[in-house]
C-alpha cells in the first residue's frame, strides 16, 4: 500500500500543477512530454521487470523501483528548465515501471482469489486518499507558487515504503532460477520501437509536417524496431515479453481493455484540468477537486469490485463498468465555454466508477491465469498495456490539441481554439470508451478465470478454468511445492 501510494500520488497531484509548470519553466507545446516520457519510461520497462521479478524474486526489484522514483523525485523537484524535468520525470518513470505491478504481484502471491477481492478494498483506499489529497495539494502548491513541492513530497514515503518493505516482507526463492536468461536484445529493440512511435506521434504536426521526410523516417524505423522485436520474442526460448500468453482469451481480453484504460484515463487526467483552468476560467485549486471526482469515483468501485466478480462473474462486472464510462464519456461531449464546474466532476466521477469496476477485474482475471512464474509477466504484461495506452493517448491527444491551439507571448494557451481541442479530445475519448466495452466481451462469462495455458498444458481446453476456491499459484497456498514462497 505504501508502495502503491507513490504512484497514485504522483498521477494524481501532477495534472493540476502542469499549467504552472508551463508557466513557470515555458514551452507549453513541451507539456505532453512531462506525461508521455514518464509513461513512456514506465511501460517499457514494465515488462523488464515483470520478467525480472519472475527470475530474480519481487522484493529486490520493488527496493530498486522505489529507489529509482525517490531519485526522479528529487530531480524533478531541482528541474530549472523544461528539459531538465523532462529528463527527471524519465528516471521517475523507470522506477514507477517496477512499483506499481510488483505490488500487484506480491498481492496475487500471498492472497486467495477471495481474500483479493478484500485486499483490493486496502488497495483501492490508497488511490481513494491519493484522488483528494493529490489533486487538492497540486492546486495548492501550483496557486501558492510551490510546484516543486509535488516532487518532493515523495521523498518521505519512498523511505517508509522502502524500510516497512524491508522489514515486513520475507520472500523463499529457488536459486536455480538465477540461472535463467534475460532477452535484453528484445527489452532494447522494444525501447527503441516505442520510443520513436511515440517521437513521432509527439512532435508530428508541430515540429515538422505529418507528410514531411522526418514524419515518414521516424514511423518507418518505429516500425522496424517493433517488427524486429516481435521476431525475436518468438525465437528466444525465454523473452522479455512473452507472447505467447496472449494465446490465451482471458489475457489478451485483459491486455487490450488495459491499453483503452490507459487512453481514457491518461487523455482526461492531462486535459481535464487544462478545460477547467484555461476554459472555463477556475482556480488549479478547483480544477484539482474536478479531477478529483475522476481519481475518486474510481476506487469507491473499485472497493466493491470483487464483490462483484465473486457473484457475477469477470465479464458482466466488466461490461457494467464499461458501460459506466461510456455513458460518462459521452456526457462530456456536452461540456462548453460556460459549462459549471459541477457538471465536470460528475461526468468525471461517472467514469471513473466505471473505471473501477472493469480496471480491476480484467486484471485479477488475467492474473488467476497463470502460475508462480508466469504472474509476473502477466501482470507486467497489462501494466504495460495500460501505460503504453496512457503514452499513447498523451502522444495523440497532445497532438491534436497542439494542431489547433494558439499560444501567447508567454506561451499560454488562448482563443476559441482550444476550446475546440477540448470537444474534439472529449469525442475521442467517447468514440475510445466504445472499443473498451467491446473488448470487455471477451472475458470468460463465468465466475471463473481461464486458465488459458496452464489448462492447455495439462491437456484441457484453452478456456477451461480453475474455480474461484482454487487459490492458483498463490504463495501461501502452494508452499511446500517447488515455487518460491512469500509472506509478509
Amino acid at each position: 500500500m505504501l508502495a502503491t501510494a507513490l504512484v497514485a500520488l504522483d498521477s494524481t497531484i501532477i495534472a493540476t500543477a502542469s499549467s504552472s509548470i508551463a508557466k513557470d519553466l515555458g514551452h507549453f507545446q513541451q507539456l505532453p512530454w512531462l506525461f508521455s516520457v514518464y509513461l513512456l519510461a514506465q511501460a517499457v520497462s514494465v515488462p523488464i521487470y515483470g520478467r525480472l521479478a519472475d527470475v530474480l524474486g519481487r522484493k529486490r526489484l520493488l527496493l530498486v523501483g522505489i529507489g529509482l522514483f525517490l531519485l526522479g523525485s528529487v530531480l524533478c523537484g531541482a528541474a530549472w528548465s523544461m528539459p531538465v524535468l523532462i529528463l527527471a520525470r524519465v528516471v521517475q518513470g523507470l522506477g514507477a515501471g517496477a512499483v506499481l505491478p510488483i505490488s500487484m504481484t506480491i498481492t496475487s502471491d500471498i492472497y486467495t482469489l477471495e481474500e483479493r477481492a478484500k485486499t483490493q478494498g486496502y488497495l483501492a483506499s490508497v488511490w481513494g486518499i491519493a484522488s483528494v489529497v493529490g489533486p487538492t495539494l497540486g492546486g495548492l502548491f501550483s496557486q501558492i507558487g510551490a510546484w516543486r513541492w509535488i516532487f518532493w513530497i515523495n521523498i518521505p514515503l519512498a523511505i517508509v515504503a522502502g524500510v516497512m518493505l524491508i522489514r515486513a516482507y520475507h520472500e523463499q526463492r529457488d536459486a536455480s532460477q538465477d540461472r535463467q536468461r534475460i532477452d535484453y536484445l528484445g527489452a532494447a529493440l522494444l525501447g527503441g520501437g516505442t520510443t520513436a512511435l511515440l517521437l513521432g506521434l509527439l512532435e508530428g504536426g508541430t515540429s515538422w509536417a505529418w507528410d514531411a521526410p522526418a514524419s515518414f523516417a521516424i514511423f518507418i524505423a518505429a516500425a522496424v524496431l517493433l517488427v524486429a522485436f516481435v521476431v525475436v520474442e518468438l525465437r528466444v526460448a525465454q523473452p522479455i515479453f512473452s507472447l505467447g500468453l496472449l494465446k490465451r482469451r482471458v489475457v489478451a481480453a485483459s491486455t487490450i481493455a488495459s491499453l483503452i484504460i490507459g487512453v481514457i484515463v491518461m487523455g482526461l487526467s492531462t486535459y481535464v484540468p487544462i478545460y477547467a483552468q484555461d476554459v472555463l476560467g477556475a482556480s488549479a485549486l478547483i480544477a484539482g477537486f474536478a479531477l478529483a471526482a475522476l481519481t475518486l469515483g474510481w476506487p469507491i468501485s473499485a472497493s466493491q469490485a470483487g464483490r462483484f466478480y465473486l457473484r457475477f462473474g469477470f465479464r458482466v462486472t466488466s461490461v457494467i463498468g464499461s458501460t459506466l464510462v461510456l455513458i460518462g464519456a459521452v456526457l462530456t461531449i456536452t461540456l462548453a465555454v460556460h459549462s459549471s464546474i459541477w457538471l465536470v466532476a460528475l461526468f468525471c466521477f461517472v467514469i471513473g466508477a466505471g473505471m473501477g469496476l472493469t480496471a480491476v477485474p480484467t486484471l485479477i482475471a488475467a492474473q488467476s491465469s497463470a502460475t508462480w512464474s508466469e504472474r509476473g509477466a502477466v501482470t507486467g504484461t497489462n501494466m504495460f498495456a495500460r501505460s503504453m495506452g496512457s503514452a499513447i493517448g498523451v502522444a495523440v491527444f497532445g497532438a491534436v490539441v497542439n494542431a489547433h491551439v494558439q499560444l501567447n507571448a508567454a506561451g499560454v494557451p488562448e482563443g476559441a481554439g482550444l476550446m475546440t481541442a477540448m470537444h474534439l479530445v472529449f469525442v475521442a475519448i467517447a468514440a475510445i470508451a466504445v472499443v473498451l466495452l467491446v473488448a470487455v466481451l471477451f472475458l470468460p462469462g463465468h465466475r471463473r478465470a481461464a486458465q488459458g495455458g496452464v489448462a492447455s498444458a495439462a491437456g484441457a481446453a484453452e478456456d477451461a478454468e480453475p474455480a474461484l476456491g482454487a487459490a492458483p499459484a498463490t504463495g501461501r497456498a502452494e508452499a511446500g511445492a517447488e515455487q518460491p514462497v512469500a509472506s509478509a
